[in-house]
């Protein structure tokens, strides 16, 4: 589904993002870990659209390097945000019928009722989305307004940064139920190591813009040179 080939993103003389390629498949949930500033949010940035890149970003077989991003939105990738983002002065439904018409090009209320359902915002869909919620409530409502756009794919920009443990292990379970229910394929970013462990069948690992390491939880997670990323130490 999604194929990056080489993805590259400069800022004048600064190389966030170096030669990344990496596969993510329809069925795929597959975590994308490194230390703050390894370029994983620039990565998302990249495939979103709302970066410039190099390199080759093929989305369902076809190359989108130079989609803008509502063409990307409509092909099926979605994504959040690391800080939540509402649209002030519009209600939780209207947050969702935005993003929805953004994505898709129509709106279907229905499909919004399901996903209020989903993400537990029911009863919160007349709140004013920037002065009415949680911060549980703005992650989910993040999530949702992004599978309101119908997304084969989501990207998931650090949705449980924030959460204390309970809160975590109830949106991790929430992403599972969603990456059954409505079909979709995620690349989340994700500092947590157990999140990632749980949530994901595998992991890909930046380190300075470079991809370093790439496999199940397990491998990636004991590999030294991942190890030394994270901590500065040779060994766990």
């Amino acid at each position: 589904m999604l194929q990056l080939e080489n993805v590259t993103v400069r800022f004048g003389g600064l190389t966030a993002v170096n030669n990344v390629s990496l596969q993510v498949g329809s069925g795929d949930v597959v975590g994308l870990v490194g230390a703050n500033g390894a370029g994983k949010t620039t990565l998302f940035n990249a495939i979103s659209g709302l970066a410039r890149a190099g390199g080759r970003i093929v989305f369902d077989g076809r190359d989108v390097l130079r989609a803008p991003m509502y063409q990307r939105a409509r092909m099926g990738i979605g994504r959040t945000f690391q800080i939540p983002q509402p649209m002030h002065e519009l209600t939780v439904r209207q947050n969702l019928t935005v993003a929805q018409r953004f994505g898709t090009g129509t709106t279907d209320a229905r499909r919004i009722d399901e996903i209020l359902e989903f993400t537990n915002l029911s009863a919160k869909a007349g709140r004013d989305a920037a002065t009415g919620l949680a911060l549980s409530e703005l992650k989910a409502l993040e999530v949702a307004k992004a599978l309101a756009t119908n997304p084969k794919l989501l990207l998931l920009d650090e949705v449980l940064a924030g959460l204390e443990t309970n809160g975590k292990r109830h949106f991790m379970n929430m992403l599972k139920q969603m990456h059954e229910a409505f079909k979709v394929g995620i690349l989340i970013i994700e500092h947590d190591i157990e999140t990632i462990s749980n949530l994901c069948q595998r992991v890909a690992v930046l380190n300075f813009g470079q991809l370093i390491a790439e496999g199940t939880p397990a491998e990636v997670f004991s590999n030294p040179e991942v190890v030394k990323s994270y901590t500065g130490a040779e060994h766990a």
